[in-house]
């Protein structure tokens, strides 16, 4: 009974994990790490010094948000991440994040590779996101690991767990004229970006009770708010609150998804709100 019971929970297993091998992904013609870091580390700036690296990189600063008591998002992007994301429920992509943590003392950056290859999957473009991770490197290196991490082939099809949404899986918060809800996200004081005439990026703040849960699952990585709202097509699509979360708190486990387990739903009703 104990063997066939071991058999039933390593089949489980590799129905999660699947099956893996030690030769990297080929991308473009070009090799690729197999594990891909969700974070780069560089030494601390204040805002306004890592702002000015970015213009000098060739960035846009989108906008700052303040998601903690002591740190600060500052959302960037540039022609060749807006022309990549600019194509039909990929519009994510063409906004990087970074963290200036007065608390840990560093610049916490989301790692452009392995968020391309989550949000534009088989319209990644590997040039681009290694162009953007180089100026970044260059900007603000030597820039280390975090220790979360996954495996860059399975970041397309990343969800959670068996009944949790995949990236495809987003809310829409809202629907009308593109001019309308992007009065609607204005007038909420939401960061916006245009991508083309009909499609917009909105990032909107959550009530102070919903953005808690960044005290809860970890303030270094805080960068994952405001939250990332796509308007397109007569419609306010957002990430579900189990995509975004988990995919950037990739260490995050079921026990800690318990302990905000109200978040999801709260989300959804915050953005709706919104979008009304």
């Amino acid at each position: 009974m104990k063997k066939i019971v071991s058999l039933i929970a390593l089949a489980f297993a590799v129905a999660f994990t699947g099956c893996s091998t030690a030769a990297p992904k080929i991308e473009g013609g070009v090799a690729v790490d197999k594990m891909i870091s969700t974070y780069r580390i560089g030494a601390y700036v204040d805002v306004e010094t890592a702002k000015a690296k970015l213009t000098a990189a060739g960035f846009e600063v989108v906008g700052t948000y303040k998601p903690a008591e002591n740190g600060t998002t500052i959302l960037y992007t540039n022609a060749a991440m807006k022309a990549d994301a600019n194509k039909p429920m990929r519009g994510f992509a063409a906004v990087g994040r970074m963290l200036v943590d007065d608390e840990r003392k560093q610049v916490h950056i989301a790692n452009p590779i392995y968020f391309g290859k989550a949000y534009l999957q088989d319209e990644y473009n590997h040039a681009t996101a290694s162009a953007t991770y180089t100026a970044l490197e260059k900007a603000f290196g030597p820039l280390t690991n975090s220790e979360d991490q996954w495996e860059f082939a399975k970041l397309a099809d990343y969800h959670f767990m068996i009944g949790m949404p995949y990236y495809k899986d987003m809310g829409v918060v809202g629907t009308g004229t593109t001019a309308d809800l992007l009065a609607k996200a204005k007038a909420a004081k939401a960061i916006t970006l245009e991508l083309s005439g009909d499609r917009y990026l909105a990032f909107v703040e959550l009530d102070k009770r919903t953005s808690g849960f960044v005290k809860k699952v970890g303030t270094d990585k805080a960068e994952v708010l405001p939250w990332p709202v796509l308007i397109e097509n007569g419609e306010a699509k957002a990430l579900k609150a189990e995509y975004h979360i988990a995919i950037s708190y990739p260490l995050l486990d079921l026990g800690g998804f318990a302990n905000i387990m109200t978040v999801p739903a709260a989300t959804l009703k915050n953005l709706e709100k919104t979008f009304k």
